[in-house]
């Protein structure tokens, strides 16, 4: 197998010259570089990954950290992250801490501490200070996605106007009986998701001076079958059935569509339901919706990243970035019918 001093006679050039144009690390004149890259195609060489991590002390590979691998949101984030961390030319390794506190130790304690990625991605996780004290003696950079921490770089959504946002978008369209389908104890999430996304509709319907009703709260656990069976009891009594209903994310809220449909209900004319996501299927479903873009999240926190991991990066505070959302109104809510808008 060809070697760097092969490529760099064929291309006339020194081997730390062809060292820094395949590596990106360092300035070669354009040229030059095109020169290098054309020698070692016809070589055939290939990049030690060992051989340039001992070079250049990284192994051009970024640990992503996530509490569960099943859910549309999480695997919309690491598509972000991992297209963008592809365009830098690094790897992503995965740790899934859905098995509990043993693997959340194992990660923090063991695998991250072991120099195998040069910075860390946690999303939807509330790193502890001793966390963050182990990742910070290492001089490990670490992005935050869902969330502030002091002493982290963090992107974080206002998930209060988020629900604000939502409820306030029915509330325009003349709805007065408002449920709200959110989460349960065991889904409450790092950041505390589902009690700020309630407290918002709480904000929403107290502003508009609509009495908060518990009785039209239901918690589930932020699947589509935790949804479907909520919107059940939600809906199942014509008496006290509201006329729209805010879920706290999209397959929960595509859960209820399909509840109401089971119950011969129509969307919207005898209920509007608008979720939290935008998910993949929400535009099938005809689903209104509050998209909060997880996969430019993604890219956003590969971008902090590679800020601090590169030579002559900018100075970035350790400052939490807040993320877009918007308002996605589909057919799914609409005006209540007459009959019920009292």
């Amino acid at each position: 197998m060809p070697g760097i001093n092969e490529v760099a006679r064929l291309a006339g050039v020194s081997t730390a010259t062809v060292s820094r144009a395949l590596s990106g690390n360092g300035h070669v004149a354009q040229e030059t570089k095109e020169r290098v890259l054309a020698a070692a195609l016809e070589l055939e060489y290939v990049v030690s990954s060992n051989a340039s991590s001992l070079a250049t002390g990284r192994m051009k590979n970024v640990g992503v950290v996530i509490p569960f691998l099943n859910r549309w949101y999480y695997g919309a984030v690491i598509e972000g992250a991992e297209s963008a961390l592809l365009s830098h030319g690094y790897d992503l390794t995965l740790y899934n801490l859905a098995g509990g506190g043993g693997e959340r130790t194992s990660v923090f304690e063991h695998f991250l501490l072991r120099k195998r990625v040069d910075a860390v991605i946690a999303i939807a996780l509330e790193l502890t200070e001793g966390e963050v004290g182990r990742l910070h003696d290492l001089a490990k950079p670490m992005v935050v996605v869902g969330g502030s921490i002091d002493g982290v770089r963090t992107l974080s959504i206002d998930d209060i106007g988020v629900a604000r946002l939502a409820t306030d978008h029915l509330i325009s369209l003349g709805h007065r009986a408002i449920a709200h389908i959110g989460g349960n104890r065991a889904s409450e999430m790092d950041f505390h998701v589902p009690s700020k996304r309630r407290v918002g509709y709480e904000q929403a319907l107290t502003a508009a001076g609509i009495p908060i009703d518990t009785a039209l709260f239901q918690a589930a656990d932020f699947t589509l079958q935790g949804g479907y069976a909520a919107a059940k009891q939600l809906l199942g009594d014509p008496r006290s059935r509201p006329t729209a209903v805010f879920v706290a994310s999209d397959e929960m809220a595509i859960g209820t569509i399909l509840a109401a449909r089971d119950l011969g209900l129509t969307v919207p004319d005898d209920i509007s339901v608008i979720g939290v996501d935008d998910h993949e299927l929400s535009e099938f479903f005809g689903l209104s919706t509050i998209a909060q873009f997880p996969a430019l999240q993604g890219r956003m926190a590969v971008d902090i990243v590679m800020d601090q991991l590169h030579p002559g990066h900018r100075d970035l505070a350790l400052t939490n970035t807040p993320l877009p959302y918007e308002l996605i109104v589909r057919s799914s809510t609409a005006r209540p019918t007459s009959r019920k808008s009292t």
